[in-house]
């Protein structure tokens, strides 16, 4: 009780501190709780699945680490999704791949895949309040070598076309099921470790695999073509280039995914928001930290993610960009990887949502840019912190650090004892 004394006392100081600059913090809250991310399921067991989880990953992934507690099945992996949820305020999704169905221990291969091997989480997803996206999954089988939608053979890439198009209803039936569209991702890791002399030819290949997937229209699933800059076995050449599906997803109006590991590090990500909108229906965000080569590090409230939440918003683009998460990090635990990506992204929208726009623009209409410099610093150390506790106690989850002791007392009763 005394705790909740201190936020709200805290909060009152807040709210008037920043009632003084023009901005209402009770909307704030009101808006961040529209927010939904779309948790990753993989990060609870280092992109396992369930289709062969003895085999080893490929077609450029790879899971770092080995903390103990992993989930090694669909029960140990739900309860520890609903674990880190816990922790997160706000209502959010759930994005699975391809591989997380719910085969009952029978070998389902990837083209043969169908909404019923899936129904069992569209059920537990209405049960726990949990909207469901989707991805179709090219890496680790046996047929994804270093190309799959752009392989010159025609029986491979029949077989991952066909593939797709079974991800794309399955996509379509979750939608129906829990009466929201489901996104579906669509990323490939076909690519070339070393130069190649055939560019247009693989890009030629995979237009006419999207062309032959998209072919069917659905009205409850939404699409989603995700680049990337290069990645582990095609560091030289990737097929399906930022260019490449920004020219694809203006074209035949595709949402492009915007995955924050995936470009040069010196890219501003947050840059390409005003852009994309401009000529696509949406955009799927998947937030993210590259360190060098890696892509797939824990999402913290750094400058990247701050910046890309703050040009959501100044864009007042978030009814056109779907925020979901990608990392996973075997080192740690992986509940407290959940909780702090998720709270560090959430974080990033609070303080953009506290930001004093309306006299920011004002300043720069009338040129006045010392004024905008001197305001923008000065919001760094606004008490947008008070205004999140605040968030966090009205969500019933952890304020503050509390949330930390509480997943070292499930770690400590459930995932350490996982051999």
């Amino acid at each position: 009780m005394k705790n909740e004394q201190l936020v709200q006392k805290a909060y009152e100081i807040a709210k008037e501190r920043y009632a003084a600059i023009g901005v209402d913090t009770d909307k704030a809250i009101e808006d961040l709780q529209k927010i939904s991310l779309s948790l990753h399921c993989w990060q609870a067991d280092d992109v396992t699945g369930f289709e062969n989880p003895d085999g080893q990953l490929s077609g450029g992934i790879q899971a770092t680490g080995n903390h103990p507690g992993k989930a090694r099945n669909m029960e140990e992996l739900r309860a520890d999704i609903l674990k880190a949820a816990s922790y997160i305020p706000g209502t959010h999704r759930l994005n699975l791949h391809a591989t997380y169905g719910d085969f009952g221990g029978k070998f389902v291969d990837r083209n043969e895949i169908e909404p019923k091997h899936f129904q069992s989480w569209m059920e537990w997803g209405k049960e726990h309040n949990m909207k469901l996206d989707f991805n179709s999954t090219s890496f680790s089988h046996p047929k994804s070598g270093s190309l799959s939608l752009a392989n010159p053979d025609p029986e491979i890439r029949g077989f991952w076309v066909e593939h797709t198009k079974r991800s794309r209803a399955i996509a379509e039936a979750m939608g129906v099921y829990q009466g929201s569209p489901c996104v579906m991702n669509l990323w490939i890791h076909d690519g070339s470790k070393d130069q190649t002399v055939n560019r247009l030819y693989y890009r030629e290949l995979l237009k006419q695999s999207l062309d032959e997937i998209f072919a069917t229209k659905y009205d409850n699933m939404k699409d989603c073509i995700e680049a990337k800059l290069f990645g582990i076995g095609a560091e030289s050449y990737t097929v399906g280039s930022y260019d490449f599906y920004l020219g694809y997803g203006a074209k035949n109006n595709k949402m492009v995914t915007l995955d924050t590991g995936h470009f040069h590090l010196t890219e501003s990500i947050a840059d390409k928001i005003s852009a994309l909108l401009l000529f696509t229906p949406e955009i799927m965000l998947h937030v993210s930290r590259p360190i060098r080569w890696d892509s797939d590090h824990v999402t913290i409230m750094n400058d990247d993610t701050l910046d890309l939440a703050k040009e959501i918003i100044r864009c007042n683009a978030l009814d056109r960009v779907n925020i979901g998460l990608d990392y996973f990090d075997a080192s740690i635990n992986r509940i407290g990887a959940y909780v702090v990506g998720s709270r560090a992204t959430q974080k990033c929208f609070m303080q953009a949502l506290l930001e004093p726009l309306a006299q920011l623009r004002r300043y720069e209409a009338n040129d006045q840019l010392f004024e905008r410099l001197a305001l923008l610093e000065e919001s760094k150390s606004l008490p947008w912190n008070a205004v999140w506790d605040m968030f966090c106690l009205k969500n019933n989850v952890p304020v503050g650090e509390a949330f930390i002791a509480e997943i070292q007392k499930y770690e400590a009763e459930v995932t350490s004892k996982r051999k």
